[in-house]
């Protein structure tokens, strides 16, 4: 199905739910006409900002993590109605953060691999992986203006087109341009020192 006629089914049954109607089986049918795409933010966000989950010892699929947030959304829309497609994604874009931050902090709490043959323990990894500089990249990003931060984490963090975004968002695919191009210049400008030096 059209990425177009997606968005509007979703909308459909999004004001239907806001209505007087039965919700529970409207919910469930909501995530079953949405789930392709949460499919796809989800695989995005996985392996782009928790690869890490994605190895030994957590081997987290993205069939897993859709199927925990879906069960979130469940429980969430029994007591919040995203008035329109954006907000429906925000909150579950939200929800993928919440499960993969759990993921990340049951990983950071197992105890360290013992290693063979030797008395010595292997250090832990943090589930992140990141160093000061990466810290400092996500710290910019999340100072972003609410519109520019975001369309930047979905077009260039969750990968998806400058369509795809205006779609979740409600914007033309012009706006996602311009916020992208501002986004662009306030982390240049905010993250100035770490560009590599100008060859000789």
């Amino acid at each position: 199905m059209p990425p177009e006629q997606t968005t509007v089914l979703i909308q459909r049954y999004l004001d239907r739910i806001a209505g007087d109607a039965p919700a529970e089986t409207l919910v469930r049918e909501l995530l079953a006409q949405s789930v392709q795409r949460l499919h796809r933010v989800c695989s995005n966000l996985l392996h782009r900002r928790y690869p890490r989950l994605a190895k030994p010892p957590m081997y987290v699929q993205t069939e897993d993590l859709l199927s925990a947030v879906v069960a979130r959304l469940m429980h969430a829309l029994r007591r919040v109605r995203p008035g329109n497609v954006r907000q429906f994604f925000a909150m579950a874009n939200q929800h993928m953060r919440w499960e993969l931050n759990e993921l990340a902090r049951r990983l950071d709490e197992q105890p360290p691999a013992e290693l063979m043959g030797d008395t010595s323990v292997a250090a832990p990894v943090s589930s992140s992986g990141l160093s000061i500089n990466s810290r400092r990249m996500l710290a910019a990003i999340d100072s972003l203006p609410e519109d520019e931060r975001e369309v930047f984490g979905l077009v260039r963090i969750q990968g998806l087109s400058h369509a795809e975004a205006g779609e979740i968002l409600g914007v033309c695919t012009k706006t996602v341009q311009r916020r992208i191009h501002r986004s662009t210049l306030f982390l240049t400008k905010a993250l100035d020192d770490l560009r590599p030096p100008d060859p000789m």
